[in-house]
């Protein structure tokens, strides 16, 4: 499958508030298609300098785009997950086999919608790291066209400037989906000690 149409449909398969958040590939194809159609006299001109100022400060534009959205939902992440850790600990202090008013149905109830948040987190966070991956690989792939069509040399600076911005380091939400993953373990093993205690009264 061609990257512009796996683009397309990432874009699709995203959260509706992400879509206008993913690079502007087609934009950029369009540009380095007019830049690379330019008569052969024109290269090394200040129209053709001007051409490529743009599309360099279109590039710019689109990583501004990508770090200010990842550093957005990366703090939003953060937040999240604190606050399921502490739901988590009220319902084992309120309702909790070792609680002062011990309730299985309560317990189970509230400890199924922290799992269901658990698990919408955890996938948000995984698309994040999809969103960081597919933006990156499309930057790539339009500078080296525009380096192949036009005879520049962009690629190599402009890939290592990339690999510096927050977008592109994914650290942080890797280690947060593990820690969910471990979450959703941990609220597991919760019922099960509460079942366990529960047949062992019996």
């Amino acid at each position: 499958m061609k990257f512009g149409k796996r683009l397309k449909q990432q874009v699709q398969e995203t959260l509706p508030d992400w879509r206008d958040k993913f690079l502007s590939y087609k934009e950029l194809k369009k540009l380095v298609r007019l830049i690379s159609s330019a008569p052969p006299f024109l290269n090394g001109s200040s129209e053709y300098g001007k051409s490529e100022a743009e599309f360099v400060r279109l590039l710019n534009c689109e990583i501004d785009k990508f770090n200010a959205f990842f550093m957005e939902q990366e703090e939003d992440f953060i937040i999240r997950h604190e606050a399921l850790k502490q739901r988590i600990q009220k319902v084992i202090d309120t309702w909790g086999a070792t609680a002062s008013q011990p309730s299985e149905a309560e317990y189970k109830e509230q400890m199924g919608k922290i799992r269901k948040d658990i698990v919408n987190l955890h996938g948000e966070m995984v698309l994040l790291e999809n969103y960081s991956n597919i933006n990156y690989t499309g930057l790539a792939k339009i500078l080296k066209k525009y380096d192949k069509r036009t005879g520049g040399l962009l690629r190599l600076a402009f890939i290592r400037k990339v690999l510096e911005e927050p977008f592109f380091i994914t650290d942080l939400v890797s280690k947060l989906v593990k820690q969910c993953e471990n979450m959703i373990d941990a609220v597991f093993q919760q019922r099960k000690k509460k079942r366990k205690t529960k047949g062992e009264k019996q």
